[in-house]
């Protein structure tokens, strides 16, 4: 086994060279994070598509069983995990892209002094060993605030809208509301299990989901930095 020390390989570029490498990097960074934002915008495209199929089935005939909400809900849900892992690979490059941002070109047109000086080893040891830079529940949180906390609360609106509507649940009934809040939990039975544990179980889902939402902290990265961001 060689034991030597490692040498850098190949000769030392100019520094004209050394600009348009760096061009060319931040160029491909730009695509590569262009690509997983698209990404990105195609699962919410999919959850709008999927909210608004459910609640056109759900609420345009009384033959259609309330569970069709829940179901969406759960589609939702699996789409906004989905997103979550897109998401911590679309902050990998855009942590790059960022990086070249505010520490070249910044720099360039509003020079600081000793500014972040070592940015580019932090960027050579990302390309090295690529990690992560936010964690699934981070992640989660930050598609939830976006987009996925708005989709769910008009489902969950829907849902309580068809409850408290028998007519959207038995087209023999006239039209108007429960008189009780008992008949409308009533009515949230599905199959076997009582309403009052699909209540239960629905209001302990929204909890969490507001909680991870606006409660839970997390490292904010990239998102420390200015107010505009993709």
């Amino acid at each position: 086994m060689n034991d030597a020390p490692a040498t850098p390989i190949g000769r030392t570029l100019s520094p004209s060279e050394l600009v348009t490498v760096m061009s060319h990097f931040h160029r491909a960074e730009i695509a590569r994070m262009a690509g997983w934002r698209d990404r990105l915008d195609r699962t919410s495209n999919w959850a709008i598509t999927v909210v608004a199929a459910m609640l056109s089935v759900s609420l345009s005939t009384a033959s259609a069983h309330h569970g069709v909400l829940l179901f969406a809900m759960l589609l939702v849900l699996l789409l906004l995990w989905i997103e979550a892992r897109r998401y911590r690979f679309f902050d990998v490059y855009r942590a790059r892209v960022r990086q070249f941002e505010r520490h070249y070109f910044a720099q360039i047109f509003s020079p600081q002094p000793d500014f972040a000086s070592d940015w580019l080893l932090v960027v050579g040891e990302s390309l090295r060993t690529p990690r992560f830079l936010v964690s699934q529940r981070v992640a989660l949180a930050r598609r939830l605030r976006r987009n996925y906390i708005y989709l769910m609360l008009i489902l969950l609106l829907a849902w309580i809208l068809k409850l408290w509507t028998p007519s959207l649940i038995d087209q023999h009934v006239p039209v108007g509301f429960v008189g009780t809040l008992r008949e409308a939990i009533g009515a949230a039975a599905l199959g076997p299990v009582p309403g009052g544990v699909i209540v239960t179980l629905v209001t302990l889902l929204y909890a969490g989901l507001l909680a991870t939402a606006f409660l839970l902290s997390g490292d904010d990265g990239e998102l420390s930095f200015g107010d505009v961001h993709v």
